[in-house]
């Protein structure tokens, strides 16, 4: 994803990249790596990155990196654009209280689509009596369930509680009915080599049901979610999580 980032931040008329850290790729080149012309060298400590002047930030790491990064992103008065998942409740405060300067837009995903299909899944829900979600990734994603699937479930769980309860007796293989989830929804992960980033919302009452998926075929896909938010981060104020914030959904 970061090379990704650099490539769209690099190849866009109105943006300008101006420093890129990566504790693996510390000392190649940006060009090396992202496959564009540019001899930026990648530093391995987000220092550089308010050495060089940076206004906006770009994070796709882990959780354990990200709340370090972010407190001094805050600290420098930078503003920060995460994709990274894997926050609780207390890094939600924390980031909360420290970006009083700058703002930061956590987003579970950055693709259009997959955002609509959260929506969807929302606007859904109170005209389902149970419901399901299935997610699928690549086998380097280190966090389960995904974020995107945690939040599409809090957003349904929100939108209605009025879910049939699971009516399953016997569980012949712990784990069969995958993670239950806000309002007792069931979420399934699927890791799996081949894959990159997929999710279906399957929702069910008396005589139908009805099925939400959105897939993610390439990595490209989230850039021009990323490049909005990095466009317009400075319009909003301290924290915002979800993309839902810079869309008229």
């Amino acid at each position: 994803m970061g090379a990704q980032v650099c490539r769209a931040v690099a190849t866009a008329d109105d943006l300008v990249l101006v420093a890129a850290v990566d504790a693996g790729a510390g000392g190649r080149t940006v060009g090396t790596v992202a496959g564009i012309d540019s001899d930026l060298v990648i530093a391995t400590e987000f220092a550089a990155a308010a050495d060089a002047g940076a206004e906006v930030m770009v994070d796709f790491t882990v959780a354990e990196a990200a709340r370090s990064t972010l407190v001094s992103a805050a600290a420098g008065g930078i503003h920060a654009v995460v994709g990274t998942t894997g926050f609780d409740s207390t890094d939600l405060e924390m980031f909360r209280e420290s970006f009083t300067s700058s703002n930061c837009l956590i987003a579970p995903n950055f693709a259009i689509g997959a955002v609509l299909m959260m929506r969807f899944a929302e606007l859904a829900s109170p005209y389902f009596d149970s419901a399901e979600v299935i997610e699928f990734h690549h086998e380097a994603k280190v966090d389960a369930p995904s974020g995107t699937a945690m939040s599409t479930v809090e957003r349904m769980a929100a939108a209605s509680d009025e879910w049939a309860a699971d009516p399953t007796r016997n569980v012949i293989l712990p784990g069969a009915r995958g993670g239950v989830g806000p309002a007792g929804i069931p979420i399934h992960s699927v890791r799996l080599r081949g894959l990159v980033a997929h999710q279906e919302v399957l929702l069910g009452t008396t005589g139908q049901t009805l099925s939400i998926r959105h897939d993610t075929i390439d990595r490209t896909s989230f850039m021009p979610g990323v490049l909005l938010a990095v466009r317009r981060v400075s319009e909003l104020a301290g924290l915002t999580v979800g993309l839902d914030a810079l869309l008229d959904i």
